[in-house]
């Protein structure tokens, strides 16, 4: 006797089994993704007759300690995207920063701060750009105790098209350029 193996259907969204997608804190983003991609499968389980079928099993009876626990899971749901909706608020309020700062007569070096925002890993990236424009590049701490990337070289519009070509998660608009000038020595008086 062979037992026909059953076919997990996993969400696009929060990448759990859709019996899971309660307990993950997007239910209603889930709910429309599955609508969009099967309207058959998502009748099977949040339609009518599913909940008909569901309302069967209910003891009304019973309201004990389990429905305290309900309101709980609701709650934490309601945290958790309230929680992804900030996240994404921030993501895209925040910019990135390359700056050339003049050192020397003809001397430069180029900052990038703020991919660590958006999901790029700063060691990485700090030798892509070594190897692509055959310098010297590194992660420091800059004054605020936040991490950049330092890249021995004026390559400002090079890195701008590198960040938009390689990390398409970054928008073009959250992306500033700034040029940093040492100041003269017989200027001041």
């Amino acid at each position: 006797m062979s037992i026909a193996p059953r076919t997990v259907y996993y969400c696009g969204i929060c990448t759990m089994p859709l019996e899971y997608c309660e307990f993950s804190g997007t239910q209603e983003k889930c709910k429309l993704w599955l609508k969009e991609k099967d309207e058959a499968l998502y009748e099977e389980i949040y339609g009518v007759n599913a909940a008909a079928s569901g309302m069967e099993k209910i003891n009304l009876g019973d309201d004990g300690p389990d429905k305290k626990d309900r309101t709980i899971v609701k709650d934490k749901s309601a945290k958790l995207e309230a929680k992804l909706e900030r996240e994404i608020k921030k993501k895209m309020a925040s910019r990135v920063i390359i700056k050339r700062i003049e050192r020397t007569k003809r001397k430069s070096v180029t900052t990038i701060f703020g991919l660590d925002v958006f999901g790029v890993d700063l060691k990485k990236a700090a030798k892509m750009f070594a190897n692509r424009f055959a310098c010297g590049s590194s992660v420091a701490k800059n004054n605020q105790g936040q991490d950049e990337i330092v890249v021995q070289g004026d390559f400002s519009d090079e890195l701008y098209k590198m960040i938009l070509s390689n990390w398409t998660n970054v928008p073009e608009e959250n992306i500033d350029r700034i040029e940093e000038k040492k100041k003269k020595k017989g200027a001041e008086s």
